[in-house]
């Protein structure tokens, strides 16, 4: 069934409404299904990873069929099973490639199969293809918005750990961000000590086991050795999974504590490499688990959770030792003004380094930060001459991002040297120092002598450790006698050097996420730009495919569903209307296929634009030119009066195509065949408009071309003949109706049969015996002559061989359908072979209308015919251009000549024809190729043949056509 426009217009309809791959696969299975002979479709794509694959319909797929599904991915070319039957088409190859397999019936597993689904395979592999990068467009998206959630929780963390609530409602406010990346209805902490070789179980959440391990205490590591905590802290890698999985994570045995769960996840808590606690979460529910993602998510969380505890933890306890020393100093020196100096000073100290913890996560730039730094120290000491000093990444530098100087401003850097910065880095712990101190550590060689510019007479610097790593120091120094820096003042600046050390690394990690988050949005911002970007370019090929749908691409007129829609448009508008008719005149390039083979395609082409250009000029608005297949097109004229309208527009068409048309080099007479239906009010849908304008136009063919026919109900009764005819023919193929009947062949010498041309015959079991003219056209239009002509050859095979005797040759005639097919010449052998006749009786009929199709495969498969003993005859030869042409390259054992020049031989011995067909004959014998004559019809032409020394002859003067049992009574023709 070929590929009509209302399945067109509907199936593209389907296929425009599919969005996601899945969809768009359906209406492509749904579209090979619709053909005659596809047994089975599917669709195939994520075809890299096998156990990913997927399918529409779903199918399991055979593990010897991937290195053929894998060579259709690669290929443009559908690729053929081993089998025949099935056959893989690349709908498309990227993002990737995607398949459809086709199972197909044995008498349709063919190209021409495929041909025909070629054109909305293609703009369905589009449509494909964009639905699969819509696909990838949304995963990407997905991926995105996970990594924004993941820095929104990241961001919620660090915010908690800087809060002002207490560390129960930090956890629990931990616990809720986490449940927001994954499932965490149960969820611990469990911090480690290494140094007590402790553990503290410091939040427990379980919906089966409420009560903690310990109740909240330190426990010693060992009370929950062997069980899955115990390894994760152990050595500091995640484990994932069922009970099964788990045991074989571990390398020793498994201890469980309470309840075993369906899946479980821990992570551990690392600090400077080394394992500081762990998080796990765990489910008791069989229908959630944990993934890949869920186990990373986990462990970089991890990572900030344990910061921000010990952060929370850092400043309680700080609070813990303050609110201490406080208390201490109170009661010692209760009732004492210096007591009450003390306490005062402690409680400054004490918002001092408040202030300094909110400057950490203060919105201000990093010069802001180090100002007020200075301002919360000039408060607890003299500040005057105040730096801060810095070691350089590669440890190489010494930087002052900070310096206030009375007397001399230090290099915004320098390389390290052996200064006092450097031996207070060098050192890690404080240094205090008057001139004799300093002094002392020159003549010790731990610093450099000469000191640059007026020495100090008080220096006091702090180291700035972060962990175990000293990354710089903070300064002040006295150039007066009267300020000197005491133990208490050492005491003040390293509190706070340990809160500028802990503010300067927090600041540094909320500067490098935010960083983070800035190219995070970034990315999001450009990626959504490039979703904007696409989904315009999608629309635009929508619409681009929508014009190209219902537009001819060559000449860039309506194609045949545009031409449906307003047919249907309007017959809609002349139903209520008695008196208002539409025509639809259809018409079909005379003889273009002969236009193609001489002047080729692309001449073609120009000629079907011209012909588009001259149609346009022959109508006026709003009436339609449209383009259906190949050389026919049609003119819609929405309103007419009378049927002469439509006759007299189908005249200017025959006129404005009778003008000279220069084409490749040449003027062509183009002329056109037109068939015309008027239509009013009885037609319902465009298809039978359509319909009975294409029987109009087939008559018009059948009458001679180059005229326009009117459609009326005897043209309508004839075409159900026609079907009624195509019917009887297909149940002849399965009845076996058709019979080989054998023109003699003899010796005009002595009238002896040598051989036989088989011509087939129909014993229709109505009509009685039918001539080819009566039925072969019609065969040919419904696609059949090809399997009745394989009939005829090997009925006719098995009968001569049966019947006749053995030094009889037979011709048989080979169309040029045959010859097109690279397998004929395997074919005919293996017929042979089944029927038991030796190649060399049989004998191939060729017209010279067969070698025009393509010269070098037909000569080609004569050669191998000629090798395995069949030979080759050239028929009605004479009556083409190129007649002597193929004498010379052709493997030819026989030459029949035209009756055309037979018939002549009646006038006398000096005509042209006698001069023709002597010069034949001389030829023949000079290339050693017997001849033929056909249609001998008249004793005076079997004489004057035979006088010219002509060989064999044929005709119905000779013997007509009969079954071959006619001619086993003699070995003479009826002469």
């Amino acid at each position: 069934m070929p590929f009509d426009g209302s399945l067109q217009l509907g199936w593209l309809a389907s296929l425009i409404a599919a969005h996601s791959p899945g969809e768009v696969a359906e209406a492509i299975v749904g579209l090979a299904r619709e053909r005659p002979g596809c047994q089975a479709a599917c669709v195939l794509w994520r075809l890299r990873d096998r156990a990913d694959c997927q399918s529409v319909p779903p199918a399991a797929i055979d593990a010897m069929d991937w290195p053929w599904l894998e060579l259709a991915a690669g290929s443009e070319a559908p690729q053929w099973h081993a089998d025949r039957h099935r056959v893989a088409v690349r709908l498309c190859g990227l993002p990737e490639p995607a398949l459809l397999v086709l199972r197909l019936q044995p008498a349709c597993a063919n190209d021409r199969f495929l041909d025909d689904l070629a054109t909305p395979l293609r703009l369905a592999g589009q449509h494909l293809r964009r639905a699969l990068e819509w696909i990838e467009l949304q995963h990407s998206h997905r991926q995105l918005e996970r990594s924004e959630n993941l820095q929104r929780a990241l961001f919620a963390i660090s915010d908690l750990a800087g809060s002002e609530h207490d560390m129960p409602a930090m956890l629990r406010g931990i616990h809720a961000i986490v449940s927001t990346l994954m499932y965490a209805e149960n969820f611990f902490i469990v911090l480690y000590d290494a140094e007590r070789d402790t553990i503290r179980f410091l939040y427990f959440v379980d919906v089966e086991d409420p009560v903690p391990p310990g109740e909240g205490r330190d426990l010693p590591l060992s009370a929950i050795e062997h069980t899955l905590t115990w390894y994760v802290m152990r050595d500091g890698k995640a484990r994932m999974g069922d009970a099964e999985e788990l045991r074989s994570q571990v390398p020793g045995p498994v201890t469980l504590i309470g309840q075993d769960s369906h899946d479980w996840l821990g992570v551990p808590m690392l600090r400077d490499g080394r394992p500081g606690g762990a998080l796990v979460v765990q489910s008791y529910k069989t229908e959630i688990g944990y993934t890949d993602s869920d186990l990373a998510l986990l462990e970089f969380v991890g990572s900030h959770i344990l910061i921000a505890l010990e952060r929370k933890q850092g400043k309680e306890d700080l609070e813990q030792r303050v609110q201490l020393r406080t208390a201490q100093l109170a009661e010692a020196n209760r009732g004492l003004q210096l007591e009450v100096m003390e306490r005062q000073r402690a409680e400054h100290l004490q918002t001092a380094l408040f202030r300094l913890a909110e400057l950490a996560t203060a919105r201000i730039d990093r010069g802001e930060f180090y100002r007020r730094v200075h301002a919360v120290v000039a408060e607890l000491l003299n500040a005057e001459n105040f730096y801060i000093a810095l070691l350089s990444d590669d440890g190489r530098q010494l930087l002052f991002p900070y310096v206030v100087d009375a007397v001399k401003r230090p290099p915004d850097s320098r390389p390290l040297g052996r200064g006092l910065s450097e031996y207070v880095l060098r050192l890690g712990a404080p240094l205090r120092a008057d001139n004799a101190a300093i002094e002392e550590l020159e003549r010790a060689g731990e610093i450099a002598p000469g000191r640059m510019g007026s020495p100090a007479k008080c220096w006091l610097g702090v180291p700035l450790i972060v962990g175990d790593e000293v990354i710089g120091l903070v300064t002040v120094q006295s150039y007066s006698e009267a300020v000197s820096y005491g133990p208490s003042d050492q005491e003040l600046l390293s509190f706070v050097a340990t809160q500028i050390a802990s503010s300067l690394t927090r600041r540094r990690a909320a500067e490098a996420l935010q960083r983070a988050y800035e190219q995070l949005e970034h990315r999001v911002e450009e990626r959504t730009l490039a979703l904007r970007k696409e989904i315009i370019e999608r629309e635009r090929v929508q619409d681009q495919l929508k014009h190209q749908v219902m537009h001819d691409p060559l000449t860039g007129l309506p194609n045949r569903s545009y031409l449906r829609d307003r047919i249907d448009r309007v017959l809609t508008s002349v139903r209520p209307e008695p008196r208002q008719c539409c025509a639809l005149l259809y018409l079909d390039v005379d003889r273009f296929k002969i236009i193609n083979d001489s002047l080729g395609h692309l001449a073609g082409d120009e000629v079907l634009k011209e012909v588009a250009t001259r149609l346009s000029g022959c109508v006026r608005h709003p009436d339609l030119v449209a383009r259906l297949s190949g050389d026919e097109f049609a003119i819609l004229l929405e309103s007419v009066d009378q049927a002469a309208d439509a006759n007299a527009v189908a005249q200017r068409v025959m006129d404005a195509l009778a003008a000279p048309m220069p084409v490749g080099g040449k003027e062509l007479q183009v002329t056109a065949s037109v068939g015309i239906a008027i239509g009013d009010g009885h037609y319902l849908t465009a298809d039978e408009v359509l319909r009975d304008a294409d029987i109009a136009l087939y008559r018009a063919k059948e009458l001679g071309r180059k005229r326009y026919q009117l459609f009326d109900e005897t043209l309508a009764k004839n075409v159900v003949d026609v079907l009624t005819l195509e019917g009887e023919l297909r149940a002849a193929v399965k009845l076996g109706q058709f019979e080989p009947y054998f023109q003699p062949i003899c010796r005009l010498g002595d009238a002896v049969v040598v051989g036989y041309e088989a011509l087939i015959r129909w014993n229709h079991p109505q009509r009685g015996v039918l001539a080819p003219g009566d039925f072969l056209k019609i065969a040919e239009d419904c696609g059949l002559i090809e399997t009745i002509d394989w009939c005829m050859f090997e009925l006719s095979c098995e009968r001569l061989r049966t019947h006749d005797r053995a030094d009889t040759f037979m011709t048989i005639n080979v169309s040029a359908l045959h010859l097109r097919h690279a397998d004929f010449d395997e074919r005919l052998i293996r017929l042979l072979e089944r029927t038991g006749l030796p190649p060399s009786r049989l004998v191939v009929e060729v017209t010279e209308g067969a070698l025009l199709d393509n010269p070098e495969r037909v000569r080609a498969t004569l050669e191998r015919l000629r090798s395995a003993g069949i030979g080759a005859a050239l028929d009605d030869f004479g009556t083409g251009y190129s007649s002597l042409s193929y004498l010379h390259s052709l493997p030819l054992r026989i030459l029949k000549i035209d009756r055309a020049f037979v018939h002549e031989l009646d006038k006398g011995a000096n005509t042209s024809s006698t001069t023709v067909v002597a010069a034949v004959l001389a030829l023949a014998r000079a290339l050693d190729i017997d001849v033929v004559a056909e249609g001998i019809e008249t004793e005076i032409q079997y004489a004057a043949l035979q006088a010219m020394g002509c060989d064999m002859g044929q005709g119905y003067w000779i013997g007509r056509p009969a079954p071959i049992t006619r001619w086993l009574a003699s070995g003479s023709a009826g002469v």
